[in-house]
């Protein structure tokens, strides 16, 4: 129960990682706003987590949806401690200049607003009540750049910067902010991050990761659970890697 009484939001809570978790969280005692743009999925999950469950649907790209994410996730359990910016989108491997302006705005919003504007509706709540956690989900891709995938890799390292900068400025007000770093994993993403799924793709994707299989929710919710509870309040401004070994 190591984050008993904790309330959290899960952006992206509706599949995949983000549902690893939500699950691992509610396990540990905490109460957890399912968010997603996603109504199925999002509703399916919060549906699972019984009465510490409750979805919000939320475009995280979007000011408002996000202000009302925020007041809707305080006014359900009548508080907030933790939020993890979990959202994200990725496109298919291509070279850089083939990219489109839009899919380049796209990933900018979703990767990179999406923390922007959780910092600017939270972080007032969080200073007034002298604590607070955010995590925010990035990329082995924003440490060690895959080809291909350059301007996904570019917003995964902007959340890495951004959580330090948080990090440091928000430190004297009780407020903790970390990142982790998955390499890809059994979620949604992964045919767009291949391009394909063959056998002979996975193959050769795996043998770039020393332990030999992906990212998994529950390599990601035990992950979460400990950055994000009061064993690791002396953490703060840390990315790391849930990658098995990839970056090393």
């Amino acid at each position: 129960m190591r984050l008993e009484n904790k309330i959290a939001i899960v952006t992206g809570g509706g599949s995949g990682f983000g549902e690893g978790i939500a699950q691992k969280f509610v396990n540990e005692g905490a109460k957890v706003i399912v968010a997603d743009i996603n109504e199925d999925g999002g509703r399916s999950v919060a549906k699972d987590l019984g009465n510490q469950g409750h979805f919000i649907r939320a475009d995280v790209s979007n000011a408002e949806d996000m202000k009302g994410l925020i007041e809707g996730a305080i006014a359900h359990f009548g508080g907030l401690d933790i939020i993890v910016n979990n959202a994200g989108m990725g496109h298919l491997p291509q070279s850089l200049e083939t990219i489109s302006e839009e899919m380049f705005d796209k990933l900018v919003n979703v990767n990179i607003k999406s923390v922007f504007l959780s910092a600017r509706y939270a972080v007032p709540y969080f200073k007034q009540q002298k604590s607070g956690t955010f995590l925010n989900v990035a990329s082995t891709g924003g440490v060690s750049p895959r080809p291909n995938l350059t301007w996904y890799n570019m917003t995964k390292g902007a959340m890495i910067t951004a959580t330090r900068g948080m990090a440091v400025e928000l430190a004297p007000f009780g407020i903790r902010v970390n990142a982790l770093n998955p390499v890809a994993g059994e979620t949604p993403l992964l045919e767009t991050f291949m391009g394909e799924d063959t056998p002979e793709i996975r193959a050769k994707f795996l043998s770039t990761i020393p332990i030999g299989r992906f990212s998994t929710p529950r390599d990601m919710g035990n992950a979460a659970c400990f950055l994000c509870s009061n064993e690791a309040d002396m953490i703060t401004g840390v990315a790391m890697e849930v990658d098995g070994g990839r970056c090393i």
